[in-house]
């Protein structure tokens, strides 16, 4: 019985040694989107903050950081034939694939009331500019299209072209 008492007594003062050299290290801003500044809020959980450190630097804003992704390629992906298939994905959010050409503009000229109605998240694989990018979106008011590599996606699912529309359960075009 001393013993388990010994080691929870040893465990209690080593979450307390981790715990007091957590407090005690300074915070790291890891975003900045802006509002008030957050340290009088941490103030009582560290009292020797500094209160003269400049506030961090301001990174460009969310178009600056979609501009510095681009260009997009997926080299798995192409533009082509999708054949229809059934998959079991319970809870998988309808999210499409497209590319800056001529067959997936064509296809979300189509298809953009019904991917709106399923509220579908578009991915554009291939990609080259902010410009090429705006023009998709132009395209299908109301949907999201995000500049992503789709290689990772299209080698779990055995995709090797788009458009295509992906569903929790189907693969379409």
């Amino acid at each position: 019985m001393n013993h388990i008492v010994l080691i929870a007594a040893i465990g209690l003062l080593s979450t307390t040694a981790v715990f007091a050299q957590t407090t005690s290290a300074p915070l790291i801003v890891v975003e900045d989107r802006g509002g008030d500044s957050a340290p009088p809020y941490y103030q009582s959980l560290n009292p020797q903050l500094d209160q003269a450190t400049p506030p961090a630097p301001r990174v460009g804003n969310a178009a600056d950081a979609e501009a510095a992704m681009l260009p997009v390629r997926s080299t798995q992906l192409s533009p082509g034939e999708v054949q229809r298939r059934v998959i079991r994905a319970p809870g998988l959010t309808a999210l499409f694939l497209v590319g800056d050409d001529e067959r997936s503009r064509a296809w979300l000229r189509q298809r953009q009331a019904a991917l709106r109605e399923l509220q579908a998240v578009g991915l554009v694989v291939n990609v080259e500019s902010m410009a090429a990018l705006t023009a998709l979106r132009r395209l299908a008011p109301g949907l999201t299209l995000s500049p992503v590599s789709g290689d990772d996606l299209a080698q779990r699912l055995g995709l090797r072209h788009y458009p295509v529309l992906i569903t929790s359960t189907g693969v379409e075009q």
